[in-house]
């Protein structure tokens, strides 16, 4: 038997997330009852010595079956005190409530310093943000209000769904919509430059052996041109323009990486909740290429209609 612990969204950062439990719980459940993808042992029946021995394998590669590459570079970064902190949160009950010090004071609001209203007439807008780490929504744009009116109930939605893994894919809204979310999320949000767990299983490499969709090809493309000005002059992918609002597609250029203009993942990919629409929508999308109802082909339409 293939032994298979997959703490799916163990959060990478030491320093951090040491020993916090909170982003396992999407696959693993929030006491550690769930087969994590479908494949996992249930780590709740797993004894402490177990579960360290598992953590230690996956970093020095003597552990782990399909969802191996998933997890050695979660734990690359975990000291043996880390590990022996994260199975003692699990066998005392998978709380996710409480979370170590240091995440507590990196999300911490920033203190107001230097913080003020710019008069427009200078040219100015809306705060001087510099060295802040948490902006609030009055900060945002030119509103100085909250974007909620508190007389005015949000609708209650719940986005109840099942574990990554387990859930059923959603066929997508029109040709190369971004597809929703299908799984729960708890545990993956929100996305900071340190972690962004949607890259444990959706990586190109990585996505077939969990059984999730893979990042397409358009994401590993950069499509903005160089601009530059020189001597004056805007220059875009060597070519001087005068007109920088013309719409053009800058020459293509392949990463080897994740484009960063694609890094977070929550900005176009959202979670279903099923509730009852306040308007009904009839639309159906048509797909002259049923293959396109769970793939994308944006790389090879990216310019339709430009050239």
């Amino acid at each position: 038997m293939i032994k298979i612990l997959t703490f799916g969204a163990l959060l990478a950062t030491s320093v951090i997330y040491a020993a916090s439990t909170a982003g396992c719980v999407s696959c693993h459940g929030a006491n550690f009852e769930k087969k994590a993808l479908g494949k996992s042992k249930i780590v709740k029946d797993m004894s402490k010595e177990e579960i360290i021995k598992a953590l230690k394998g996956y970093k020095d590669g003597s552990y782990g079956g399909a969802m191996k590459a998933t997890m050695t570079p979660q734990v690359a970064n975990l000291s043996d005190a880390d590990m022996a902190a994260l199975a003692d949160a699990i066998k005392g009950g998978g709380s996710t409530k409480a979370a170590p010090a240091a995440q507590k004071k990196e999300a911490a609001p920033a203190k107001d310093k230097g913080l003020k209203e710019d008069n427009l007439e200078s040219g100015k807008v809306g705060y001087d943000l510099s060295g802040k780490k948490v902006v609030s929504e009055e900060e945002l744009g030119l509103r100085k209000e909250g974007l909620f009116d508190e007389k005015i109930k949000p609708l209650d939605a719940k986005f109840d769904a099942p574990a990554p893994g387990a859930a059923k894919k959603f066929a997508r809204s029109y040709v190369n919509a971004p597809p929703l979310i299908p799984h729960s999320v708890e545990g993956l949000l929100p996305i900071t430059r340190k972690n962004n767990a949607c890259l444990d299983c959706h990586m190109p490499d990585k996505a077939k052996s969990v059984g999730a969709t893979p990042i397409p090809e358009s994401h590993f493309t950069d499509f903005r041109p160089r601009t530059e000005l020189k001597d004056g002059k805007i220059v875009k992918d060597g070519k001087v323009v005068t007109n920088t609002s013309d719409v053009t597609i800058a020459k293509f250029k392949k990463l080897k990486h994740l484009s960063m203009a694609r890094f977070n993942c929550s900005q176009c990919h959202v979670p279903q909740a099923n509730v009852k629409p306040l308007v009904k929508n009839n639309f159906r999308p048509e797909f002259k290429d049923e293959s396109l109802k769970a793939k994308s082909n944006l790389i090879e339409v990216i310019d339709n209609g430009v050239k």
